[in-house]
């Protein structure tokens, strides 16, 4: 057997994903998500602190921004993968168990910036100081998450010989024994924390503010989730070949760089306060200094 030979390996699957405690399901899928949900929250809480915010003014954000997060990711997964529930032989009734797997992360994001708005006014703070805040605690929660797909063996990538293949059930996969896949799991879950690390070194180095650490979040993100997502073979929405999901990546990345720039633009230095309608920063203070001495 050849050194490269001897080498190649597999990812295997887990063999469960659902422990029972009498009567009590505890899911690998949702133990994730929490799991992401708490980190995230807590990296939160401290670059809040650095900002100047009080720590608990977060928790009372996400208490209102998760419950948006998880509808919102619920629906768009409904809305972007519909055959499962509405097609031939779906079962719409099961579009509510989102304990099985299914979170759009746009749909995600989306009401879970309502909510976190909502949270911010009621707390009287900035919302894109909050969002810059949270970008990266958002990409170590998405990485943490991923692991949920891995217990569910779904979301796999397609056919592959690489040494990290990804051993998912015959009942699942449909394939013969022994195919492996792409562990499409690993390649988010990899890329995200490289892209939260990322964020942390330019936000320290350069001192973002104003929401430009949350534009690059989106920008990162989708930038990795557009190959990775070609990567898939779960049934999706096709629009002119090529999966809703990309399509969607490709535009918000689009999005996220725009307003990065335009952001910049306007205001290329930081904040000095977390609370709303009174953050002045350095470029701001000069044009009110300079019209008062006129």
């Amino acid at each position: 057997m050849s050194l490269a030979g001897a080498l190649v390996a597999s990812i295997p699957s887990p063999s469960r994903g659902v422990w029972h405690l009498g009567p009590l399901p505890l899911r690998a899928y949702a133990l994730a998500i929490i799991l992401g949900i708490v980190v995230a929250t807590w990296l939160t809480m401290r670059r809040w602190k650095e900002r100047g915010g009080d720590p608990d003014q977060v928790l009372d954000i996400v208490m209102w921004a998760v419950p948006f997060g998880i509808v919102g990711g619920r629906i768009y997964h409904v809305i972007s993968s519909p055959d499962a529930y509405w097609g031939p032989g779906g079962d719409p009734v099961s579009a509510l168990y989102i304990w099985n797997g299914g979170l759009g992360i746009w749909g995600a994001i989306a009401l879970g910036a309502v909510g976190a708005y909502i949270g911010c006014r009621r707390a009287g703070v900035s919302f894109a100081v909050f969002a810059d805040a949270v970008a990266p605690g958002l990409l170590v929660a998405q990485a943490i998450g991923r692991l949920g797909n891995w217990f569910n063996q779904e979301l796999f990538g397609a056919v592959t010989t690489l040494p990290w293949g990804l051993e998912i059930d015959t009942a699942i996969s449909g394939y013969p024994a022994g195919t492996l896949f792409h562990p499409t799991f690993l390649y988010e879950l990899l890329w995200n924390l490289g892209a939260a690390a990322l964020l942390l070194w330019l936000d320290r180095r350069f001192r973002l503010g104003h929401g430009r650490v949350f534009w690059l979040y989106v920008v990162t993100y989708t930038l990795g989730r557009v190959w990775i997502e070609m990567l898939r073979i779960d049934d999706a929405e096709l629009v002119l070949g090529l999966r809703l999901n990309v399509w969607t990546s490709l535009a918000t990345l689009l999005l996220g760089a725009v307003a990065f720039a335009v952001v910049s633009r306007r205001h290329p230095v930081r904040e000095t306060s977390v609370l709303a309608g009174g953050s002045v920063d350095g470029a701001d203070a000069a044009d009110a200094s300079s019209d008062d001495v006129t």
